[in-house]
């Protein structure tokens, strides 16, 4: 009895019921979105699938990574590989046979089946991750030296994705896709679908994430952040546990980048840069480093203000972003959620002094 009263605590039971209406919220949105806004809604959920890989391995490993970028890339490509195929109808691709190609490469032709594509947008980010992790984790290669390593990543993919044009398209990318799995993307019903199977894989994506940081394999992860060389000297390997926080992370990261490309027809080496590596940082850090719900957020909020704040004042909306982020931190180091953490604390706080004041009153 004593263990279900420590398990259920009113706070715990409000923020599995504040979750359960989030959810809620989401699947409902074909209810009160437009097609536009619901297609911009799909877009940042699978944006804050990124988020939630990242927090995973920043917030609560200690890790920073700028080059997210190209795990979410090659989830985008290996999903636009067979929406491309399909669309040409088993023939080889117009840039292609623009670039002088006579037949399929081999590499390509796997991706005419949807679940090979789908596995290797996962797997195959995933694996990259895990075997660099390995070379500089178990070289104790961490810190500012690891970040510069990714960003060295990020523009070797780009440029060699832009060097073989015949292959992937140059710096147009892949684009052009119609149909997935035979149904027309342009299907409102379809669209609807696969709005739903984004918000169930972020759905999905957070309860893992969850569980990971609650268990005893977060409690490591998070002793690693606070001291690595501790954690070593108690007979942890963190090298183990930095590569798999890495992995998941990195597996996150392709499965959002083939929901992305689902909702935006077009996926480029553009689009898996440092610029926009650096902007999931960001999501995460104005939303709430170590916090998940944070990262979440974050990622909804922020690419919600771009594009609304884009749109309206095209000029500024990096001045805008430039200068959240230097408030964020000086002033809320800990981000959005932490200002709500801060928030709820202090309530409590003032509502244990009132109690107290009730119970003690002055003599």
């Amino acid at each position: 009895m004593l263990t279900l009263t420590k398990q259920w605590t009113p706070a715990r039971i409000w923020t599995l019921v504040g979750y359960a209406a989030a959810a809620a919220a989401l699947f409902a949105a074909p209810l009160y979105l437009s097609d536009f806004r619901l297609n911009l809604l799909a877009k940042f959920l699978a944006f804050a699938i990124v988020a939630l890989g990242l927090d995973l391995l920043w917030g609560y490993t200690g890790v920073l990574s700028l080059g997210h970028g190209v795990f979410f890339g090659l989830g985008g490509y290996a999903m636009a590989m067979y929406l491309k195929l399909e669309a040409s109808g088993g023939r080889m691709p117009d840039f292609m046979e623009w670039s002088g190609l006579t037949a399929l490469p081999w590499f390509w032709k796997p991706f005419e089946s949807f679940g090979f594509a789908f596995a290797a947008g996962i797997l195959l980010p995933g694996l990259l991750a895990l075997f660099l992790g390995y070379v500089t984790f178990r070289n104790r290669i961490r810190g500012v030296y690891f970040t510069i390593l990714t960003q060295a990543l990020v523009i070797i993919t780009t440029t060699l994705l832009i060097g073989q044009q015949a292959y992937t398209g140059g710096t147009n990318g892949v684009t052009g896709y119609s149909r997935i799995m035979g149904y027309s993307i342009a299907n409102p019903d379809t669209k609807q679908m696969l709005y739903w199977a984004t918000a169930a894989f972020l759905v999905a994506a957070f309860v893992l994430c969850r569980f990971l940081v609650k268990s005893r394999f977060g409690k490591v992860l998070r002793a690693i952040r606070d001291g690595e060389n501790r954690v070593r000297f108690i007979g942890y390997n963190p090298a183990f546990y930095q590569m798999t926080a890495f992995a998941i992370s990195g597996a996150l990261a392709g499965l959002a980048g083939m929901l992305f490309v689902l909702h935006v027809g077009i996926i480029s080496p553009s689009m898996m840069g440092i610029v926009p590596s650096i902007e999931m940082v960001l999501w995460v850090a104005i939303g709430g480093r170590g916090t998940m719900i944070g990262a979440a957020i974050g990622a909804v909020l922020m690419n919600w203000g771009k594009s609304e704040i884009s749109a309206q004042y095209p000029d500024a909306w990096l001045f805008f972003m430039g200068a959240l982020f230097v408030i964020v931190v000086v002033f809320l180091p800990n981000g959005v959620a932490g200002l709500l953490g801060r928030i709820q604390i202090r309530k409590r706080r003032v509502t244990e002094h009132d109690q107290d004041a009730v119970r003690n009153p002055a003599v």
